[in-house]
């Protein structure tokens, strides 16, 4: 049985996210049977050594921008999302439902 490397899956499903939507750090643990958004979060704050995978996609439970600060500046994750439709408010994803993709429901 092949060891599974749940930071390369987790880069594997943000890949995924089509342009123009998001997804939370819990969504996609449970997809991926984590049991933990935090370990989500932790394996995204390194993907900017991998250079295309779209961690600027992937916001907390509430819509907020929580990995910001880990961004070459803190209102790149906002310009990312705005340059791809979806709009920032307060540092916090207007209209959620909207925009919203499910790894759970798309997949």
């Amino acid at each position: 049985m092949e060891k599974r490397n749940y930071v390369q899956d987790v880069y594997e499903v943000t890949r995924l996210i089509p342009f123009g939507r998001f997804s939370t750090y819990g969504s996609i643990a449970n997809y991926l049977e984590l049991g933990s958004a935090r370990m989500v979060g932790w394996a995204l704050n390194k993907s900017f050594t991998d250079g295309n995978v779209p961690a600027h996609r992937v916001v907390n439970r509430k819509g907020e921008l929580s990995g910001r600060n880990h961004f070459p500046s803190p209102t790149m994750m906002q310009q990312l999302l705005e340059n791809e439709g979806v709009e920032v408010k307060n540092d916090t994803i207007v209209d959620f439902k909207k925009h919203f993709w499910d790894p759970s429901l798309e997949l």
